[in-house]
């Protein structure tokens, strides 16, 4: 064999025996550290919040990385001095300030053992070398153990570092718009260079009403300005640049506040006539699409003729409103030529509003119908199964399979519109679908009773009744199904509030259905709850509420938090024991294979 030959052999085996190393270097790390949150609905300043103070996981983190005979009071005194970045002297617990950086470069240490993607960046520039010896138990100057300013501030230094590794991965299960004012503020946060890299985002219904709208979908787009509208959300659309007065002096002409008596929400005279205006818009709009699509066995959603009817004859005592002065009594779904005008106004903003585009932009590039992280398959809600509890079926997909082919759509909708491109119609329609259907995965009941609950009197009319999901997640057999879909053992999902004040619990006694519960708005009940999965516990947090945080903030103290434990592991669970370690093992069997194929070619 020449030398030129069996010079590129050996440099090959050098390139694979580089990834085979890799590879058994991520198997035997610890998983990451992971959070999961959901159904944020906008609301900013608290998602701010609770992010910064990395919703109590310090303390599980300083737990996790000292010896067992640090007491609990040790711990939470190091968490103090960890969030405040500052040292303090406490009588009852006895560590002086070499106590203390010795603690948190174990800490540190812990968090640093397994491969991660940042490592320069988390240390500042001062005191980096230093940090870097402590780390590798070589010798540093006495100097920063015996003068106190130095001392200080490498405590200073040393919580900085900490703080920006205690979370690897963030889940977020979906639905960051609708109901709060700032979900562009929650975007540009998860979309931020420090954010992006360890978030993983999963498409929730609200998302999807909005993907929809701004793919040029004339229903989606009246019925996300109808949601905005009804909380008074003007100081949102401003921001993002929306010019909402064509729409604001038609609503206030039309439907004007003193004439409105059905069960709009909002509280401004302006928000109220541009509610009604807009839901009426959107009714019109939505039963053209049903129309056109017959295949989505949604005519139980058509109430215009029956209302038109009800109008003619003068039968309204069913109604709690009969002021529909742009319902055609003959064509009651066509619109008018000035809400003709409205809409044609507002879709032109929405396929073409740069700053929209640039929030929307971190859905469609990043966004996914479903993940699979660690053992657990991540959704919004749910996945869509009949009541025998097998999957149910939806233009001719199910299950995983369903997943995949909106994943599909979504992606070549996301292109064309952030290319500036022309949409198939087909593609549009399904956004409407996703998110009211009662097939879809982010939607999960059988209708969305939105006409009746703004114009009928009957209570029974407005409820939505909810399908299979939660009562198949009970059976084994149910639960084996999504198991062996997916090739996970865990699912984890939002959509749904639990409230643990009346005795809900996030996860199933066995632990392989997990509710992470969707209560975090204002709009619900102000608390929700987060999902933490380190290598050696996997557990619920409930959240704190606003008067909660203002309250531990003036005490400079840490939130008290409720926890459910999920699950917990005597060994780190390493990255071997997780679905991507299968993959992984898969790789490295291969590369080892070639690599002994070649040393024989070499002799």
């Amino acid at each position: 064999m020449s030398s030129s030959i069996t010079s590129y052999t050996t440099g090959t085996i050098d390139k694979l025996a580089e990834r085979l190393l890799q590879l058994e270097n991520q198997l035997n790390s610890n998983i990451p550290v992971s959070l999961w949150i959901s159904d944020l609905h906008g609301e900013g300043e608290r998602f701010k919040y609770i992010l910064r103070g990395r919703f109590g996981m310090l303390y599980q983190t300083c737990r996790e990385a000292l010896p067992n005979t640090f007491s609990s009071d040790k711990i939470q005194y190091l968490t103090r001095i960890i969030r405040r970045k500052k040292y303090f002297q406490d009588d009852e617990i006895l560590l002086d300030t070499q106590d203390v950086i010795f603690c948190l470069v174990e800490i540190l240490k812990y968090r640093l053992a397994n491969i991660r993607t940042r490592k320069g960046d988390i240390f500042l520039p001062e005191f980096r070398n230093t940090i870097k010896r402590l780390m590798s138990d070589l010798p540093v100057p006495d100097q920063i153990f015996e003068e106190t300013i130095l001392s200080k501030r490498l405590i200073s230094h040393l919580s900085h570092a900490i703080q920006l590794v205690l979370l690897d991965r963030i889940i977020v299960l979906g639905d960051i718009f609708d109901r709060g004012p700032q979900p562009d503020k929650i975007i540009r946060f998860l979309a931020s260079p420090f954010y992006r890299p360890m978030v993983d985002y999963i498409f929730g219904n609200h998302d999807i009403l909005w993907m929809g709208a701004a793919s040029g979908n004339k229903s989606l787009i009246a019925e996300a300005m109808r949601i905005t509208c009804r909380y008074d959300h003007f100081e949102l659309l401003a921001r993002l640049g929306f010019d909402t007065q064509s729409l604001a002096a038609f609503a206030e002409k039309v439907y004007p506040v003193e004439k409105i008596s059905c069960k709009v929400k909002a509280r401004t005279d302006k928000g109220k006539s541009m509610e009604k205006a807009l839901a009426v818009i959107q009714f019109k709009l939505e039963e053209q699409t049903i129309a056109d699509f017959p295949e989505y066995e949604m005519e139980e959603r058509l109430w215009l003729d029956r209302l038109a009817a009800l109008l003619k004859s003068g039968d309204t005592a069913g109604l709690n409103d009969s002021h529909f002065p742009t319902i055609d009594p003959e064509s009651p779904s066509r619109l008018t030529a000035e809400e003709e005008a409205v809409i044609t106004g507002l879709s032109a903003q929405f396929v073409s509003n740069a700053k929209l585009k640039r929030l929307l932009g971190f859905f469609f590039t990043h966004g996914k119908t479903y993940h699979i992280h660690n053992n657990s398959l991540n959704i919004h809600a749910l996945l869509p199964s009949k009541e025998d509890g097998s999957f149910e079926e939806f233009l001719g997909h199910r299950g995983k399979g369903l997943l995949d082919f909106i994943q599909d759509t979504i992606v070549r909708t996301g292109k064309r519109y952030l290319a500036g491109e022309p949409q198939d119609a087909k593609d549009q329609a399904l956004f409407f679908y996703l998110w009211c259907g009662p097939k879809s995965p982010f939607f999960g009941k059988h209708a969305m009773k939105t006409f009746e609950r703004y114009f009928l009197l009957d209570k029974a009319s407005h409820v939505e009744r909810t399908l299979y999901w939660k009562k198949n997640l009970q059976t084994d057999f149910f639960k084996g199904k999504l198991q062996e879909e997916f090739g996970i053992q865990r699912v984890v999902y939002g959509h749904t509030p639990v409230d643990y004040t009346k005795g809900g619990r996030m996860a199933s006694e066995d632990g392989v259905a997990i509710n992470v519960d969707g209560g975090f708005a204002a709009a619900y009940y102000n608390r929700g709850h987060a999902l933490v999965h380190t290598p050696y516990q996997l557990y619920g947090i409930i959240l704190p509420t606003p008067e909660e945080m203002k309250e531990a903030a003036l005490k400079h103290e840490s939130v008290p938090l409720d926890i459910e434990l999920i699950d917990e592991f005597r060994q780190p669970m390493k990255i071997k024991d997780t679905a991507l370690g299968v993959k992984l093992k898969r790789e490295s069997d291969l590369i080892l294979q070639q690599i002994r194929g070649l040393q024989v070619a070499v002799g």
